[in-house]
Formats: C-alpha cells, structure tokens, sequence
C-alpha cells in the first residue's frame, strides 16, 4: 500500500502525578459533558451529548471460547432497504454486520472505502490497551494550549491544559467525549499514525490506512487511501475484541466501558437497536460523513458486531443521523431474521 509521509504529532511529556488526580478528570468530564459537538467533525458540525437521563447499560461482551468462523451471506431485502436509504438521503452507505454466536454476517458495500472520522478513536484505545500494562495508564501526559488550537473539538483537554491527564483518562475522553488532541497523544503514545497503522495490520487489517492526526483525518485526499477503511475491516477488529482474540479481558472491559459511555451515539445505532439491547458504540462525523461502530448485546444473546459508515453523495450537505439510525435498524432486523 502506498502511503504518504504520516506528519509528527506533538510529543507528550509524560511524568507522574498522585493519584488524586483522577478526582480532577472527573470534574473535568462532568463540565465537558455539556458541550455540543461532534468529536472530530470540524466545526460548524454539532452533535448533542448524552443526556444524564440516556445513559445506556455498559454492553459487557463474554467471548465464545472459539469465535465461529465468519460467513458473508446475502440478504435480498437488507440490501433493497438500503439501497432505498442510499436513494431517499442522497447518500452511500457502508454496513458490515455480524452474529457473533454464528459467525453469519451481512454486507452493503462492505469493503468500499469510506473516511473513518473520529471512529478511529475507539481503534486506538484498544491499540493503546494492547500495547500498555495498568500502571502505563497512569502515567501523566500535558501538552499546550497551542497543541490543542490546532486539534480542534478537545473539551476534556482543552479544560486539563495546566494540569495534563493520564493516559488512560486521555483514552477515556477520546471515547466517550471525541476529545481530538487525546486522540493525537494517544496516537503519539504509540508511536505516532505509522504504529497504529501496524498495530491495525498486525490484527489482521490491511485495509485501514491511518496517517494523519486530527483534524486532518477529517479530510479527504483525492486518489488517496489515507484515512479510510471500510465497513468489514472495522467490524472485523471490533469482532476480534469480542473473542478475546485482540485483547485480553481487563482490557476488553475497559474498551466496552468507554464505549458504553460514548456521549456522541444517542442518535446513530442506539436509535436504531431493538429495545433492551446493550450498545457500546463509538461515531465519527465530519462534513457529509457520519459513521457509527459499535458492539450490541442482545439480552441472553451473544453480541452482534456493527459497523456503518455514510457520506452524502454532495460533499457540501450535512451528515445525517437518521440515515445512519434507519441503516443498523434494517441490519438487525436482518440478524433476526437469521
């Protein structure tokens, strides 16, 4: 795959603080929670938060101890409700779907590529969990107000700038807030866009193509791959988490918190998941792009791995939430079918 040259994130300083700090993160989410914008989606592009009132059930996923193989089956009316989503809303939509129990999967435009927005973040929190013990994650990290300017959308670091966060605190807000510089020393952390490309690669994805930092990753480059994944290598990362086959299982709790906590997802596949179904989700949107990746358990039920990934067919429109909503509605109606 060719790539073009993956600029240098800010280098964190990373040094050691007591542990009352954590107090301190937590008044800096509960003043963060307010905020109305999409975590990388560039400004202009809001996206309400949680209200206190929605916060979902943590989706803790137990992994089968061997993941059925995964089987990519057609579904006739899956792909004719979408199809008339693509058409009503002027849009192309990418789903990957897939029973974990079985391993049956569905697809539209599975493996078309689509930029992946702020969703990358809950791919680098796992990254980050992969390539970390416990005590790294509390290690303290600050940065600078001018490190934060260039991010954009950071309303847990931009309120933390004197202080710093610990790692693990900046994973948490560039999950459950979108938080865009958190991402960027997260990704520094590893060692900048190239590692996670390889910590993505190593779990089996070829596809994802990570070179730049926010908010660059919001961009498009024309003839490029950067960027971009697709539907199926997403959910098959996400499907690797739920088998225990990425990460071990402190750290796949860990991931399924933060994503149940995700304060940007009300709208996407949680509006479109039957009712008493457990979502961890993280979303992502920027101009007409709007995504939404998530790990869904059923009551009783093994979870179902989703990812859907939209853009609007005129790059000057708006993101859409319903579209994204109405498309993961249509894939579990799917999945029930079976």
């Amino acid at each position: 795959m060719i790539r073009s040259p993956s600029p240098r994130l800010p280098r964190p300083v990373v040094r050691r603080l007591s542990a009352a700090s954590g107090a301190g993160f937590a008044l800096v989410v509960a003043l963060a929670g307010c905020a109305t914008a999409d975590a990388g989606s560039g400004a202009g592009s809001g996206e309400p938060t949680r209200d206190s009132s929605t916060t979902s059930t943590s989706a803790g996923a137990t992994p089968s101890p061997t993941a059925p193989a995964t089987t990519v089956v057609d579904d006739p009316e899956l792909d004719a409700a979408l199809a008339a989503l693509e058409s009503e809303h002027g849009a192309r939509v990418g789903l990957s779907v897939v029973d974990t129990g079985t391993g049956r999967a569905l697809e539209h435009r599975g493996d078309e590529r689509f930029l992946y927005a702020s969703s990358l973040k809950a791919l680098a929190a796992a990254a980050l969990l992969d390539a970390t013990e416990p005590a790294d994650l509390d290690e303290v990290v600050t940065w600078t107000a001018d490190d934060v300017a260039a991010a954009g959308y950071s309303p847990a670091t931009s309120a933390a700038t004197g202080t710093g966060l610990t790692l693990g605190q900046l994973a948490e807000a560039a999950v459950r807030q979108s938080d865009n510089t958190a991402l960027n020393l997260v990704v520094e952390h590893l060692g900048g866009p190239a590692a996670l490309d390889a910590a993505l690669a190593a779990q089996g994805d070829d596809v994802t193509d990570v070179v730049h930092g926010e908010p660059e990753l919001n961009r498009p480059t024309a003839g490029s791959t950067a960027d971009t994944t697709t539907p199926a290598a997403v959910r098959g990362l996400l499907a690797r988490v739920v088998a225990g086959e990425w990460l071990g299982d402190d750290d796949r709790a860990q991931l399924l918190e933060w994503m149940s906590g995700n304060a940007t997802g009300d709208a996407l596949v949680r509006a479109g998941a039957p009712e008493g179904w457990a979502v961890a989700d993280k979303s992502g949107g920027a101009g007409p792009v709007r995504n939404d990746v998530a790990v869904v358990t059923r009551p009783g039920g093994d979870p179902v791995v989703i990812a859907v990934l939209t853009t609007r067919t005129d790059p000057a429109a708006a993101y859409d939430d319903a579209l994204v909503a109405a498309a993961a509605r249509a894939a579990f109606e799917a999945v029930q079918r079976g």
